[in-house]
């Protein structure tokens, strides 16, 4: 069963739709971004996100302090490392961790050979800011790349109708969506339910 993150929450009713329609992981956005939130945001957002739910904290270029702090605070289950970190970096944070990889190549998708990360997230490069774009890269470059399907987490340009899709070529262990469930950038109770509705079909 593929299992769906819903990320880039700000606000309590989303949160809850999210987990209400089934999603299995919430992902609150500390870098730069216009989803940033703050630690005292975020611990009010996990109040209201049952033990099932992961609470997973997208960074870029943090300190391993202040990984460790926010980690600690929220609380989070998983820090998504979306800049530049080494692998020595994730080693010292000690945390569960997903490392996130921006693909234009099968060369960038190997690339997470160099890391002792618990998952890899495979994403379109950023346009603005680090993390996704909002548009899908070549899935076909995840094809015999040597990177096990049940640490793959794919996003880049996912939404409600190309998610079928995607599920059935990558079998991926996690899809991730942002902008896809947005509508004027911000996130739709509609979209998010569909979302999350297109992952549980193509399973059935």
């Amino acid at each position: 069963m593929t299992k769906v993150k819903i990320c880039g929450l700000m606000e309590p009713q989303h949160v809850k739709v999210a987990v209400e329609a089934g999603a299995d992981a919430i992902g609150f956005v500390f870098a730069p971004s216009k989803r940033r939130v703050s630690i005292q945001e975020a611990k009010k957002l996990a109040k209201v996100i049952p033990p099932h739910v992961a609470k997973i904290g997208v960074f870029v270029n943090a300190s391993v302090e202040e990984l460790q702090q926010t980690f600690r605070e929220v609380p989070l289950d998983l820090v998504q490392l979306h800049g530049d970190e080494d692998a020595e970096l994730i080693k010292e944070a000690g945390l569960p961790s997903i490392k996130a990889l921006s693909v234009r190549s099968v060369e960038d998708v190997e690339r997470a050979n160099r890391y002792e990360a618990d998952y890899f997230l495979f994403d379109t490069p950023g346009t603005e800011f680090r993390g996704g774009s909002g548009l899908t890269f070549d899935w076909e470059f995840m094809n015999g790349a040597g990177v096990s399907a049940d640490k793959v987490i794919l996003a880049g340009g996912l939404n409600p109708d190309n998610v079928g899709e995607a599920i059935r070529r990558v079998k991926p262990y996690m899809v991730d969506v942002s902008s896809g469930v947005e509508l004027d950038g911000r996130k739709d109770e509609q979209l998010i339910r569909a979302f999350v509705q297109a992952v549980k079909e193509e399973e059935n």
